[in-house]
């Protein structure tokens, strides 16, 4: 895009019900970066039910609170999934480093988050990710222009607040748009 440049980080990507990558499919993605070098983000709603918190957190502390054990992890994107991130409040800092992001959310993803989490100390909300979801320069601009996503604004409430399978709908519902009409006009081109 010449000329203009879409400022995304701290936003919403909302994937539209065309999305043609079934892993986006529904997919609400919280971006933490977003620049001319391309963008980084983290699914908020796809939990990975086969990957338990309270198993890593067990192996920090002896006897992890029982809020940070009801913790789900969740498939943050497909790239590096071995690698964990925490989306969270932004009130909590990081010894090593935090990156606060905007809209009362914060991102980190160094092992003292987790430390702090088993112990009781870390932030108020919270949503551990394995993975990111990746785009080159460009690319992301390329996929909004293809009507692939729909992007809003971020609020800790919609990335915290709601069970997983409420924040598609709530993301559209913010942009006034009705999830059941979109999703009943996909499709039938």
């Amino acid at each position: 895009m010449t000329g203009q440049t879409m400022k995304l980080t701290g936003k919403l990507l909302v994937a539209m019900p065309g999305m043609g990558d079934p892993r986006f499919a529904h997919s609400v993605i919280f971006l933490t970066a977003h620049s001319e070098e391309g963008a980084m983000g983290l699914m908020v709603n796809k939990p990975a039910p086969e990957l338990r918190l309270s198993d890593v957190l067990e192996q920090l502390v002896d006897d992890p609170p029982s809020k940070a054990k009801s913790l789900v992890v969740h498939f943050g994107g497909p790239v590096e999934t071995g690698r964990g991130f925490v989306l969270h409040s932004d009130e909590y800092r990081s010894a090593i480093e935090t990156l606060v992001v905007g809209s009362g959310i914060a991102l980190t993803a160094t092992r003292d988050i987790l430390e702090d989490i088993a112990a009781g100390n870390g932030p108020e909300q919270a949503q551990l990710m394995l993975g990111y979801a990746g785009w080159g320069p460009g690319q992301l601009e390329g996929e909004i222009a293809q009507n692939g996503w729909l992007t809003c604004d971020a609020t800790a409430g919609l990335v915290f607040g709601l069970p997983d399978a409420e924040k598609w709908g709530a993301a559209l519902q913010s942009l006034g748009i009705d999830p059941l009409s979109l999703s009943a006009a996909a499709g039938r081109a």
